[in-house]
């Protein structure tokens, strides 16, 4: 599978584009692009939620995604843009993107309580189904998974550990996966390589490092 089209600018900050340009929680961004058809945002931490860097990709036909729980925030960055405001297991089609909101959320540390009811996305997009997780530990829900193409975090700390990612990645089988969440903020550079090492082999690991 051809994953040329999947970038990661630091951390959780990942662009994919296609017949439509998605951002997912930009964060670090200094060019002024203005190309984000739709912008993801998972959670309202500052690495993932960076008014900043979606004023530098957004335009006036952008559509922001965002958890439920983030209604205040959410509608200050959109502006006048729409805003669909999404909670675990729901489903929406946007611009003929299949979007569905998945639960992220710590079992035991306290970062990502489930009951703020944050989000991870798979998106379907030109055929391929994409999975970014956003901060979460490898839960019970996210075994359910299906997706193409998953985008997880392996830095540990504040989600899961580069080797409990490569088990929920073994469990879902996709087709390839991507770490992120490591080797800036939280996370060795080497954690990609360890989820790597744990990953089946009949997966691609592709990391963007």
């Amino acid at each position: 599978m051809n994953m040329e089209n999947i970038s990661v600018n630091t951390q959780s900050s990942i662009r994919i584009g296609g017949s439509a340009v998605l951002y997912f929680d930009p964060f670090q961004i200094a060019e002024e692009t203005h190309d984000a058809d739709i912008i993801f945002v998972t959670h309202a931490h500052y690495d993932h939620f960076d008014p900043d860097s979606i004023r530098r990709i957004m335009n006036k036909d952008t559509v922001f995604v965002a958890p439920a729980g983030m209604e205040k925030e959410m509608r200050k960055a959109a502006g006048d843009c729409r805003l669909v405001l999404m909670k675990p297991g729901d489903e929406q089609n946007i611009g003929g993107i299949q979007v569905q909101a998945v639960p992220a959320y710590n079992r035991l540390k306290p970062f990502h309580p489930k009951r703020n009811g944050w989000t991870g996305y798979v998106v379907l997009m030109d055929g391929v189904r994409y999975y970014v997780s956003g901060d979460t530990d490898a839960v019970r829900e996210l075994s359910s998974v299906k997706c193409d193409v998953a985008l997880v975090p392996v830095g540990g700390t504040y989600t899961m550990t580069a080797k409990e990612a490569a088990k929920l990645i073994n469990e879902i089988r996709p087709q390839a996966a991507i770490p992120t969440h490591y080797g800036s903020i939280v996370g060795k550079p080497e954690d990609g390589e360890i989820f790597r090492k744990y990953v089946d082999p009949g997966i691609t690991v592709e990391t963007r490092l």
